[in-house]
């Protein structure tokens, strides 16, 4: 299950809206193991491509595969088809997938067909992986995640508001990944007015990720006329109205960029699922540099914000911290 989340991960920036799956078959005799990982939609899933490497070394086979086989007609037919066909004696699944279309529905089909189910095995590593698209199949809204680069005292911006560049070009880059795994990015008018960012995904040509389409852009508030976001969703109502219209268009992942009055506000209502925050090695040594957070703090430390660190990165002389809410409905486990 290790080696099918690892799969999966690797394809993560080219499958949404579709899950970043993988699957091993592990043939009964010597033959090797065969290894499949979604492709980009319209193309096989993780199965299917184990499969078609396994070729007849899958008939008695055991297969693992992170989440939940397909049972319904898409794009490309049911996975369970496909693993019935083969002969796959047992098949090994990481977690259920909650997609109304699925939600139990192949379990039941493998069952049903003589094939050996057992649901569960390393769960907690493939909610982690899949924590985007599960969320969205759950709630029907895209997963969260704020992304901020700071100096070390918590600024983003100088008190003449210029903030290129706070963080080195290894930080830029992985945060151009960072891009690439979501669907749509958002920035507040503001941050337009002041920094004029085209939100595009910009990677090394040999970086799979490269092939990717752009992402959705998205401006909350006003942008100014000839603006380079542009053409993007504009939105100058309610955030949450904007997160269930995403989720509507199979938005799996937002990425909010800024500027601090989105982020606090993000912040203060509680609908950020995963915090980045990229660190320099800088001061900006005084109280008048723009804070990551506009807005409204707590009053006392007793209600200070708590979370919880997931990672810590080496980027070049940046660091990036990853951090969860320490309680929240659909968060990583």
């Amino acid at each position: 299950m290790a080696e099918a989340v690892a799969l999966g991960r690797s394809v993560r920036a080219l499958t949404s809206p579709n899950p970043w799956v993988g699957a091993v078959v592990v043939p009964a005799g010597p033959e090797p193991v065969a290894l499949g990982a979604t492709a980009p939609p319209g193309g096989p899933h993780a199965e299917v491509t184990a499969l078609g490497l396994a070729g007849e070394s899958a008939r008695g086979s055991t297969m693992y595969v992170t989440l939940e086989p397909c049972s319904h007609h898409g794009r490309t037919p049911p996975c369970t088809e496909a693993i019935v066909a083969a002969g796959v004696r047992r098949v090994v699944v990481g977690v259920v997938d909650p997609d109304p279309r699925v939600d139990g529905s192949g379990i039941a089909a493998l069952e049903a067909a003589g094939v050996e189910v057992t649901v569960g095995v390393g769960a907690g590593e493939v909610e982690r992986c899949l924590a985007p698209y599960l969320a969205h199949r759950r709630r029907g809204r895209p997963w969260v995640v704020l992304k901020l680069a700071a100096t070390l005292d918590g600024r983003i911006a100088a008190p003449d508001g210029t903030s290129r560049w706070i963080t080195g070009p290894e930080a830029r880059a992985d945060a151009h990944r960072l891009r690439a795994e979501s669907d749509a990015v958002a920035v507040g008018a503001g941050t337009v007015r002041s920094d004029d960012p085209a939100l595009t995904v910009r990677l090394a040509p040999d970086d799979p990720a490269g092939e990717r389409r752009q992402p959705l852009r998205v401006v909350l508030g006003t942008p100014p006329e000839g603006a380079r976001v542009m053409p993007a969703v504009v939105h100058r109502g309610d955030v949450e109205e904007l997160l269930d219209d995403l989720g509507a268009r199979g938005v799996v992942q937002l990425l909010v960029e800024g500027g601090a009055a989105v982020a606090g506000e993000l912040h203060r209502r509680g609908l950020v699922d995963q915090y980045v925050f990229y660190y320099a090695p800088a001061l900006m040594g005084g109280e008048d540099g723009r804070p990551m957070f506009a807005g409204p703090g707590v009053p006392s430390i007793g209600g200070a914000w708590r979370g919880r660190i997931e990672s810590v990165k080496r980027l070049g002389p940046d660091v990036r911290v990853d951090v969860f809410p320490a309680e929240r409905r659909d968060a990583v486990p």
